[in-house]
């Protein structure tokens, strides 16, 4: 938490318990922009947190287009919202857009958090969220990425699985599996093998890791060998009618891995969770990585720990009904 900050969120520890239907014109707004957004279970976990820490904000969804983005970003700007996040296909987008990108964006090339903060009368800038009254009218956008935190601390408690020295296959080099192969050779995988529909993509990614961490081992192509974990990082999955496999089973076999993990989490278990767990896999879908990038999000614009509890409840009973 930002404890500089601390007092300038200390008016909402007196806000009285808000109930969902508790929307009045102080109300104040985060949205998740995505493109599809519609099986986002995001909005359920983040007016979950909100309710617990007692604030006065809404969050919301759209199906914002790629080539809309930039627009999107600026209405939020100029209505004063509290924050964004941003998925699929935002997240490299985002970070020419930011008029300040934190460490965690610069450090991971990724946005997928926006924190939108106002100038005071001091000529400080703090988060919109700690103004207890009017808003200043000169705002600015600040990017953090907390997606890579949040896969290296799923798969290694939802899987119980050390990193640090594991072989890895990761299925994608887009936004998400960009993010991830940087993290995973910074935790320190001993071997790390990257395929991507295009490999000249893998390619780019695997030169990135070679150049800022050269004692990873980074293979482009499939493993000749048996892995620690299989990552799907596509979105290949999403839509439960697509019979689609993130890998080529005549090439690779999952009977060759020990766990494998989803990014996706609706479906609960998607094909490749499905043909996992068939080939004796431990599996472990991306509930756990949106919960604690969720998280991270509701903190860097709170002020405040987010309630995980609440939040994880919330995400339960929404994908798994329970």
């Amino acid at each position: 938490m930002d404890f500089e900050l601390s007092r300038h969120f200390a008016y909402k520890q007196r806000v009285p318990e808000l109930t969902t239907a508790a929307i009045n014109a102080a109300t104040r707004y985060c949205a998740v922009l995505g493109h599809p957004i519609r099986h986002s279970a995001s909005p359920v976990m983040q007016n979950a947190g909100i309710e617990a820490l007692g604030l006065n904000w809404r969050y919301l969804a759209y199906d914002v287009h790629p080539d809309q983005l930039h627009a999107a970003i600026a209405g939020a700007k100029a209505m004063k919202f509290i924050g964004l996040n941003l998925t699929v296909p935002h997240k490299l987008l985002a970070v020419e857009m930011m008029d300040v990108l934190d460490a965690s964006a610069q450090t991971w090339g990724a946005v997928n958090t926006v924190r939108f903060e106002a100038c005071d009368t001091t000529g400080k800038w703090l988060p919109v969220g700690a103004f207890p009254g009017d808003v200043p009218d000169e705002l600015r956008t600040v990017g953090y990425n907390t997606d890579a935190d949040a896969i290296a601390h799923s798969v290694e408690s939802d899987l119980q699985l050390s990193l640090a020295g594991a072989s890895v296959l990761l299925l994608g080099a887009g936004g998400a599996g960009r993010t991830a192969a940087l993290k995973l050779a910074a935790a320190g995988v001993a071997q790390l093998f990257l395929v991507n529909r295009t490999a000249a993509k893998a390619e780019a990614v695997a030169e990135e890791i070679r150049k800022r961490f050269p004692a990873a081992a980074v293979t482009v192509g499939y493993p000749n060998q048996p892995v620690d974990l299989a990552i799907n990082a596509t979105s290949l999955g999403l839509d439960p009618n697509d019979g689609a496999l993130p890998y080529d089973p005549k090439t690779f076999s999952l009977e060759h891995t020990r766990s494998a993990y989803d990014m996706i989490y609706r479906p609960a278990e998607t094909n490749f969770l499905r043909a996992a767990r068939a080939a004796g896999c431990k599996t472990a879908n991306g509930l756990g990585m949106l919960l604690h990038q969720g998280a991270a999000a509701l903190q860097i614009w709170s002020g405040q720990p987010a309630p995980l509890e609440a939040m994880h409840t919330a995400l339960r009973q929404n994908v798994y009904g329970s």
